[in-house]
């Protein structure tokens, strides 16, 4: 909601600029994408090696 009204605050000010951002936000969105995905991928990963390394800790803990 907030984006809309920056929006239409934006396309009455300055129109150009707001048509070049409605261009553009999704082709920023889709050059984005595969570092999100790749980020994903990396905290994912940092979690498993953190839980394999743990994994004996938590064992005798509960023992």
């Amino acid at each position: 909601m907030i984006k809309f009204l920056l929006f239409c605050i934006l396309l009455v000010l300055c129109w150009p600029l707001a048509l070049l951002a409605l261009i553009l936000y999704p082709i920023v969105w889709l050059v984005a994408l595969p570092f999100r995905i790749v980020g994903v991928a990396v905290t994912g990963v940092f979690a498993l090696i953190t839980a394999i390394f743990l994994f004996p800790v938590r064992i005798l803990r509960t023992v």
